[in-house]
């Protein structure tokens, strides 16, 4: 298991803990811990409605973005340079204690 915080749309923050053994991505356990996330796409890499910025940890050991990933995050009216697709995120021991702001739409 792996634990790390998410921070909503409010800035409230609340610790997740999630199984890092079974390929699961960021997007899932947020929709499964009912986050608004819309994932529009489901996954697909083709909405950008999963955003989400890396604040704390993490960020410099989940590698670089892809470029379809790239393509999303850049066509966002705001996104930063470690913003992320959370459909992109593979739940892994690097996520450990990272702090990760939800930036998608949420409604």
């Amino acid at each position: 298991m792996v634990t790390f915080t998410i921070e909503d749309h409010e800035g409230n923050r609340q610790e997740v803990e999630a199984p890092d053994d079974m390929g699961l991505s960021l997007m899932e356990i947020l929709k499964a811990s009912e986050y608004p996330v819309l994932a529009t796409c489901g996954g697909m890499a083709l909405c950008a409605t999963c955003h989400v910025e890396i604040l704390e940890g993490g960020a410099d050991d989940l590698g670089e973005a892809t470029d379809v990933e790239l393509d999303q995050l850049e066509n966002l009216p705001e996104y930063f340079p470690t913003s992320r697709l959370a459909c992109q995120v593979r739940i892994s021991p690097d996520l450990e204690g990272a702090v990760i702001k939800l930036r998608g739409e949420d409604n």
